[in-house]
């Protein structure tokens, strides 16, 4: 059985947990603060394919706050960022923690695919009072080369659903292909290793 482990990071009022519980239990809690980090479990099948998932839901992040990058960031194998729709403020922070998601991964990962990410406005119920437009948020994932959807988690489940899904099987094939790099630079060096032995010998010889 594979572990699958996000990180789930937004602005206060973005409604990130509401999405996440959404998604978990097909249920829609209203808005809720929380200082404190939370970690949630699941299991499913995708693919035919039996998962124990992993959710890391921290406390909100401000513009300021790094901390971020102290637990989510080197644990997480993908990110889910969200963005409130009607809060301007709320997609510069979207904005600031994709930043900080590639500078913290960027030694990393280096020769690597990048690490699977999420970008997701919600409150799409509220585009009456819309203060990003669809595009925006479309053209910041273009530029981090990440996934991108809008939603409602007071609506619809079945979107939430549909993207959580979506980065699920991007992280498998990204967890597959950082594996095959592995048996790959191990069967490289073993074999230089043997060429160096077998090398010194014909050379005593």
């Amino acid at each position: 059985m594979n572990d699958i482990k996000l990180a789930l990071l937004g602005s206060q009022g973005a409604g990130k947990s509401a999405v996440l519980v959404r998604f978990l239990t097909r249920r829609f809690i209203g808005e809720y603060a929380s200082n404190t980090n939370s970690l949630y479990h699941k299991r499913l099948s995708i693919d035919g394919r039996q998962l124990n998932l992993e959710v890391f839901d921290p406390c909100s992040q401000s513009s300021e706050a790094r901390c971020i990058l102290e637990e989510p960031v080197d644990w997480a194998d993908g990110f889910v960022v969200v963005y409130n729709i009607s809060d301007r403020t709320s997609f510069i922070n979207a904005k600031n923690i994709l930043l900080q998601i590639r500078e913290a991964r960027i030694d990393n990962c280096k020769g690597e695919m990048g690490v699977p990410v999420c970008l997701v406005g919600n409150k799409q119920d509220l585009c009456h009072a819309r203060q990003v437009c669809e595009d925006e948020g479309r053209c910041l994932a273009q530029e981090n080369r990440c996934h991108f959807q809008e939603v409602s988690a007071a609506e619809s489940y079945q979107d939430i659903a549909n993207l959580f899904t979506q980065l699920i099987r991007q992280v498998m094939e990204h967890l597959k292909y950082r594996a095959d790099r592995r048996r790959y630079s191990g069967s490289k060096s073993m074999a230089k290793l043997i060429n160096n032995v077998f090398g010194k010998r014909r050379k005593s010889v």
